[in-house]
């Protein structure tokens, strides 16, 4: 079965999306009509920006999306049996699989994005990968921790990202690396995404969700929050909802597509990163990128 992944924030890279513009008449009305949407020219951004300007979270969040979902809908004879993708990447997903229109996926993102701004806004709060500790330890590690911090990305065995309070955040990684944490490292993000600190953004974008129109998708997402295969619309909508606090289970997701007969795993959007996490969650794992 073909499988279809989609990355989340932190793939961008200058000048991402600029041959598809140049060489794709739907690509450059896809891009036209997103800088239409968002009320400002993304792709001025994107194709001359500075890697700076392209980490705003504003800019980020639609601008991975775009390069994805453009690409993919510039793929011949485009035809995903599932589809996953992580954080941000699950709303590439579910235009890529016909749950969300293009208009639609796009407008939530941008939503979404300044949500999670304001949010990250309201506390100090930080993110740090940890290497080479089972799950497990590092789910104890966290729970023993006074404060707000938790395990917020399955990433693929030993590579676990926690998110939370700074101050928690930064107690848990040397307690991490007392535990035999190969290394434990703080990451330069705006925030805790995926964390109970994205509360009020989850609450706004809850709003936004609930008004927008979810369709029945031509073929399953495996969703960050549960890790299985979903094609019901309203329960992709909740589990859409629910993401924003809870833990991104892409370790899980992966082992689940396999078990359910992925064959070849495609990486649609700028970066190879998952392609990478893939291979190490198994190392069988037949991996492309579009």
């Amino acid at each position: 079965m073909k499988a279809y992944v989609f990355p989340g924030q932190g793939a961008q890279f200058t000048g991402m999306g600029k041959d598809l513009y140049e060489n794709s008449a739907l690509a450059k009305e896809l891009f036209e009509k997103a800088n239409e949407i968002l009320g400002f020219r993304i792709t001025d951004i994107m194709f001359e920006g500075t890697a700076e300007e392209l980490k705003e979270t504003k800019v980020t969040q639609p601008a991975v999306f775009l390069h994805s979902v453009i690409l993919a809908k510039t793929i011949e004879d485009f035809k995903p049996e599932m589809v996953a993708g992580h954080s941000l990447g699950e709303f590439s997903a579910l235009v890529a699989n016909g749950t969300l229109s293009f208009e639609d996926g796009l407008k939530l993102v941008s939503q979404r994005a300044l949500a999670m701004q304001k949010a990250c806004e309201i506390t100090p709060s930080t993110m740090a990968a940890v290497l080479g500790l089972a799950d497990n330890i590092v789910e104890e590690v966290c729970a023993s921790i006074d404060g707000v911090v938790v395990a917020a990305n399955y990433n693929c065995p030993g590579q676990l990202v926690i998110s939370g309070e700074t101050t928690a955040v930064e107690k848990a990684c040397e307690a991490m690396k007392a535990a035999g944490a190969k290394r434990a490292l703080i990451l330069p993000v705006g925030g805790a995404f995926h964390s109970p600190m994205m509360e009020p953004a989850r609450e706004e974008l809850a709003a936004a969700i609930e008004a927008t129109t979810f369709s029945t998708p031509i073929c399953s997402v495996y969703q960050n929050v549960t890790a299985n295969a979903v094609s019901d619309a309203n329960e992709i909508k909740k589990n859409l909802i629910i993401q924003l606090t809870a833990p991104v289970k892409w370790t899980q997701s992966v082992q689940q597509m396999i078990a359910d007969g992925a064959t070849l795993f495609t990486e649609v959007g700028p970066g190879k990163v998952l392609a990478g996490l893939i291979n190490k969650i198994d190392k069988e794992a037949a991996t492309a990128n579009a």
